[in-house]
């Protein structure tokens, strides 16, 4: 994927400190502190059944983020899979509140009609960085299988501002340069919300409360765009899936500049929006944001047990 940086210069700023190790508590009491608040009774869900065997299910798999990591590249692919039924939008159930009142039947309602065999799975890619989700997402099924797709955290935050910035010129509202939202008083603006969302130790720390680290599969979200089929086949082997995606389903479009996907003879690509060149930034700047995440993902490597090929 193509990426065109650039911007302004400012001083060393260091990241703000983080704790060495998140407070983990032991298994008994995160399901003790998880369980402290059940919203959810299986009286609340009823599943209906269609006549020829296909149902609405709550989701067995979630991909909880992050957002600009690739999400909708890791479920459009992932749907090549037979035995994959994806919702098709973002539900927000849990990170929504006017949803999450809804219930765990409206919750299902939002998911496709698939077979017993199938795994449902929805992606909501603020899910991650929201302080109430994992708390909830273990109320509903504690056992549930989580994907999270993650990339540098530099190349996510010059993203996630080309996301916001296009969808203001789409409807011609004036944005802030990406140098106005980063740099505040000749320093780095850590209270930007594109930088925070990077932080990912920060955020890991709240899920690993409640799941398991071997209940979270990382998908390489920077691996996922050079080479999408050995980081596929790592999420196969994860959801315990047949083998059925194959090399021969994606295939580099050069003119899009990222692997599009070969379905039973069928070809298609992610929306226009996606792989869209990032706005030039200085260099200077441009380091000082990978000076700022150095410990950060230092500690997150630690805290996962693997390292990315991150700045």
């Amino acid at each position: 994927m193509a990426v065109v940086l650039l911007g302004a210069a400012l001083l060393i700023v260091q990241p703000q400190a983080v704790p060495s190790r998140p407070t983990v508590s032991s298994k008994s009491e995160v399901t003790t502190q998880a369980a402290q608040k059940e919203p959810f009774k299986k009286s609340d869900f009823k599943e209906a059944i269609r006549p020829n065997g296909t149902f609405q299910q709550l989701p067995q798999t979630v991909i909880i983020g992050v957002r600009k990591g690739g999400t909708r590249a890791l479920l459009e692919m992932l749907s090549l899979h037979p035995a994959i039924a994806a919702a098709e939008s973002e539900v927000h159930f849990f990170d929504w509140e006017e949803h999450f009142g809804n219930g765990l039947q409206w919750y299902a309602n939002q998911m496709p009609f698939s077979y017993p065999h199938q795994i449902t799975v929805e992606k909501t890619p603020a899910y991650f960085t929201s302080p109430k989700v994992p708390e909830r997402v273990y109320s509903m099924n504690k056992l549930i299988r989580l994907l999270l797709i993650l990339r540098d955290p530099t190349e996510r935050v010059l993203s996630d501002y080309t996301q916001v910035f296009f969808n203001h010129m789409q409807k011609r509202k004036p944005y802030p340069s990406i140098e106005e939202l980063l740099v505040k008083d000749g320093e780095l603006n850590v209270n930007y919300k594109a930088i925070n969302r990077s932080l990912y130790y920060i955020h890991m720390q709240n899920w690993l409360k409640y799941f398991p680290l071997d209940h979270i599969h990382i998908v390489d979200g920077d691996k996922l765009i050079k080479d999408p089929f050995p980081e596929i086949v790592k999420v196969e082997r994860f959801l315990k899936l047949t083998p059925q995606i194959n090399a021969s389903n994606f295939y580099f479009n050069k003119t899009k500049g990222f692997y599009c996907l070969r379905d039973s003879g069928r070809d298609r690509c992610l929306h226009e929006s996606k792989g869209r060149a990032h706005p030039k930034i200085d260099p200077v700047l441009l380091e000082k944001l990978h000076e700022y995440f150095h410990e950060p993902n230092r500690k997150f490597f630690e805290l996962v047990g693997r390292t990315f090929d991150w700045h």
